[in-house]
């Protein structure tokens, strides 16, 4: 079977094939509390729940026809779907796993980035032990049972039973399962049920498919079926020329229009009594609601679901509101106060309240949201305060290619780091400041006017032209407080001390600066009303150009800069992921440049990890910014995501992860830095810490422990100013 592989999976070079789907997941135990946070109970019941925290949160169903074609065309139409008690349209993607390639992948990475090796791979021998378990004849034919079993643990295994023809040897049924010594993420096992039958001429296709999946994690009990029947095969398709563009799924215009008893007359597999009754009594809530999702009633219950406004909780929790009308909704918030105050040398005590504003414009077709910000220091006594103002738009229309915009305004009197890119968070800044002395954040004050425009196109490209007009005032240490008396000596002054001798001079600054971005071949899902870009396997290509005027509205600064950078992220599966950045740039002219535009190379002093693969962990913040005319600069980052440390004992069972990489830069030959880390991360499925060492002008300067997010749930962290958000 194994020396057959390859011929079997390259045996077809294009297929066209029907797809029935049933997804189901269901709670077979919902906690009152997750972290502390209780649940309402009629959030429970919203989904689907009984008292006793079970049911079926999601049910979907569809019918789809697939086309193929070698190396790796791939086009896939529903042509109808339903969801219980919903008129979405589901999400519908063939989970194609196919045992007849080496590393086997299964739904998304994030269950295991390295992929799986099949039980026939070409060295499947160095991996599984084999036992015979009998054999017997169907259609005349003889399969054999083969139990598989892997040889270690902890490695990206499975382990059950696959049946081989004999004779022919090609795989008749699979039964295999994954558990986390399969090194699985997110989901504690998964079962795949695979059958094969003849499909003509010799070739042999999957047939029937079950994935069987449970999650504990948080006291959350969850299991699922994903059900795939596929039908009529065409393995001799005909293609058009450009049959294959750069959707990936289209979803037909009445995807959703289908009555029950369409559904009842297709369906290849039966229902079970759980799942009629989940579509009888779900559907019946959703008509109901449906018909009077336009009345005054529905519209007073919405908003009164919300429960009354807490004036107090604008202090800790921040408040978030949704106004419903019968012509639409309005959105506004005000962020937390306490959680976004924030420590500095030259404020002291920083008062930030943020608050937001959201509307759908009809007539202009437009998405308006507003921003204020009101900023005060109590230490320096001064007052900021401005505003953010944005109208998006986009294309809706399926026959249209894909063109969002948006107009972006700003304008007002702030506070802002010489760095406008710098990883120093205020949050950190305060804790470093607070316990160690160590004012990192370097800020200055600014009356400034900004206007921009951006916009997305299909193919990729991004386009924006920003206009920034800022009177840039220096601000001076007033507050030497820290908790440790102590630490008062390690303040250091409110400005790029380690590249300028003395405060900047006031002085005003026109710049405009156009970027363009674009990563070829991205892929699109459209639905009936839009499309959802889904990535490319090409690198982003970025392109900026930043022009600082003179003498125009009194502006003192003349320069020109660019910017050229390439990005991407590539699964090497079993060998891992590796992230990369690499870019180029320089001054073509830098006659008047003051402090705030010259290139930084993002630094970081503090044990608090700063953004990976676009930072340096142990550089100084300003000592290397640059008004040279040309600089290179690399981040280099590779996830081993097991590999190597699911060979140690008893260290494989926590999973831990090892990281290593590069992040340099080049001005000239008294001017280069290059810092070299390797590091563990997926500690407790979100920490990571990295030992760093740094060398300055090719002398070895430093060494240091860095401690940041990373793994399965860590690499999703976000941090934004003092909030912390993580995106699955």
């Amino acid at each position: 079977a194994i020396k057959k592989r390859n011929f079997y999976n390259n045996q077809v070079t294009a297929f066209e094939c029907d797809l029935y789907a049933k997804d189901v997941m269901k709670l077979r135990m919902l906690p009152k509390r997750i972290m502390g946070k209780k649940i309402p109970d009629e959030d429970r019941r919203s989904i689907g729940l009984d008292t006793s925290g079970k049911g079926i949160i999601y049910l979907s169903e569809s019918v789809s026809k697939v086309h193929a074609a070698e190396p790796d065309k791939f086009k896939m139409e529903v042509l109808s779907s339903r969801v219980s008690g919903s008129g979405g349209f589901g999400f519908t993607f063939p989970t194609f796993i196919s045992l007849y390639n080496n590393n086997v992948k299964i739904f998304t990475e994030r269950i295991n980035p390295r992929g799986f090796v099949s039980p026939i791979a070409d060295g499947a021998i160095g991996f599984y032990k084999y036992k015979f378990l009998g054999s017997f004849f169907e259609d005349g034919k003889e399969v054999n049972t083969i139990k598989v079993t892997p040889r270690r643990n902890y490695e990206p295994l499975f382990s059950g039973v696959i049946y081989i023809t004999d004779g022919d040897w090609r795989i008749h049924s699979c039964d295999l399962t994954l558990t986390k010594t399969s090194q699985l993420e997110i989901i504690d096992t998964l079962q795949i049920t695979q059958l094969y039958v003849p499909v003509g001429n010799d070739v042999w296709r999957v047939k029937n498919q079950l994935l069987h999946f449970n999650f504990k994690q948080l006291g959350i009990d969850a299991v699922g079926n994903f059900v795939n029947v596929y039908s009529g095969y065409n393995i001799n398709p005909v293609f058009a020329k450009k049959y294959f563009d750069n959707i990936i799924i289209k979803y037909d215009t009445a995807v959703n229009k289908k009555p029950a008893a369409y559904w009842d007359t297709i369906r290849p597999v039966p229902l079970e009594q759980e799942e009629k009754k989940d579509y009888e009594v779900k559907d019946s809530i959703y008509n109901q609601n449906k018909d009077s999702i336009l009345s005054k009633r529905s519209v007073d219950s919405l908003n009164k679901r919300q429960g009354k406004i807490k004036p107090l909780d604008i202090f800790w929790k921040g408040l978030s509101r949704k106004h419903y009308t019968k012509r639409g909704s309005t959105r506004w918030g005000v962020e937390s106060l306490i959680k976004n105050m924030e420590y500095n040398t030259v404020e002291g005590a920083v008062v930030n309240a943020n608050f937001s504003y959201n509307k759908y414009l009809r007539k202009l077709k437009s998405n308006f949201s507003i921003q204020p910000h009101v900023r005060y220091g109590f230490s320096n006594t001064h007052l900021n305060a401005w505003a953010d103002i944005s109208f998006s738009t986009r294309d809706w229309s399926t026959d249209k290619k894909i063109k969002r915009q948006t107009w972006f305004l700003s304008g007002g009197k702030r506070v802002s780091q010489f760095n406008k890119q710098s990883t120093v968070t205020p949050l950190n800044n305060s804790i470093t400041t607070l316990f160690w002395g160590d004012n990192f954040m370097k800020i200055y004050e600014n009356y400034f006017g900004s206007v921009g425009f951006a916009k997305r196109y299909e193919n990729g490209l991004r386009f924006s032209v920003n206009a920034l007009y800022e009177d840039r005032i220096p601000l001076e240490n007033t507050s030497n407080f820290t908790v440790f008396k102590k630490d008062t000596i390690n303040m250091t002054p409110n400005y790029p001390y380690e590249k300028i001798a003395q405060q900047f001079t006031p002085h005003q600054a026109l710049l405009v600066s156009v970027e363009i971005s674009i990563k070829p071949g991205q892929k699109y899902i459209q639905f009936p009303n839009n499309k959802v870009a889904i990535g490319s396997k090409y690198p982003t290509f970025s392109l900026n150009y930043t022009k600082g005027i003179e003498n125009v509205f009194g502006s003192d600064i003349n320069f020109d800069k660019w910017k050229f950078t390439i990005n991407d992220t590539k699964n090497f599966r079993l060998a891992g992921e590796f992230k990369y950045k690499i870019g180029i740039g320089g001054f073509l002219n830098n006659k008047k440049v003051f402090i705030q535009d010259f290139q930084h190379f993002n630094g970081n002093r503090s044990a608090a990890a700063s953004e990976y693969v676009n930072s340096f962990q142990l550089a100084p913040y300003y000592a290397n910014s640059t008004d040279a005319g040309f600089y290179s600069f690399t981040h280099l980052e590779h996830h081993f995501n097991g590999l190597l440390t699911n060979k140690i004992p008893f260290f494989k069972k926590l999973n831990w992860n090892l990281v290593a990489g590069s992040n340099a830069f080049y001005i000239n030959k008294n001017s280069n830095y290059t810092e070299v880390f390797v590091g563990l991360e997926n500690i407790f499925k979100i920490l990571r810490v990295d030992f760093v060492t740094a060398y300055a002008n090719g002398r070895k300067s430093t060494t240091g422990f860095r401690l940041g997010f990373g793994g399965i749930v860590g690499g999703s962290v976000k941090r934004q100013g003092n909030s912390v958000s993580i995106s699955l």
